[in-house]
């Protein structure tokens, strides 16, 4: 039986200001390097095989303060844009809070957790399912499947969807899921 493990990055700078970030490259703050050690810790005695990051620094930050915690450090990485964040489009930089105050509690909740709420020039959580979801399937599934044990760093969406797919949680619930930043999810996947 194999562990996957799927690591939200710490806080970054934008996090801490409440500002969307999507697909701005920023690096983690005081707080997110310390979430990361934090995560690094939990899993110092695990055996990883393989690891998993998006192109975003901030991921790659969790996950460097990470492998430096671990007792087993061999391993190698993979980068993929299909794990990035979310692309909050029209959003990207604001404040999330102000934006709220804008537009509404209702629209507000739609655009940040609905499945498939479409943001002006962005992305919905429907189109990053439909990036990470394949990327799993062909490029980290498989390598489960052999007993490899799996370390994920990525995004709140990207994870929300692999999270959704491998749970299979209806669309109208995934609203509901919450990754925090520095939060880990485990998982055991056996040949099924």
């Amino acid at each position: 039986m194999a562990k996957l493990f799927l690591v939200r990055h710490g806080k970054s700078q934008w996090n801490h200001l409440g500002l969307w970030t999507g697909w701005t490259d920023v690096s983690l703050n005081e707080e997110g390097v310390g979430e990361a050690k934090k995560a690094g810790d939990l899993l110092r005695d695990e055996k990883i095989d393989l690891a998993f990051v998006s192109k975003l620094k901030r991921a790659k930050e969790t996950l460097d303060e990470i492998r430096d915690r671990m007792l087993h450090k061999d391993f190698n990485i993979t980068e993929s844009e299909a794990l990035n964040e979310r692309n909050y489009g029209i959003f990207t930089g604001k404040n999330k809070w102000e934006i709220k105050k804008e537009v509404g509690e209702e629209e507000f909740r739609k655009m940040r957790r609905s499945w498939d709420h479409k943001i002006p020039e962005g992305e919905t959580l429907k189109d990053v399912y439909e990036r990470v979801v394949p990327f799993y399937s062909q490029s980290i599934l498989p390598r489960l499947k052999e007993g490899k044990n799996i370390l994920v760093s990525a995004h709140g969406n990207s994870l929300r969807a692999l999270v959704k797919f491998i749970d299979k949680i209806p669309d109208d619930k995934i609203g509901d899921l919450e990754i925090g930043t520095g939060e880990i999810f485990c998982y055991d996947i056996d040949k099924e």
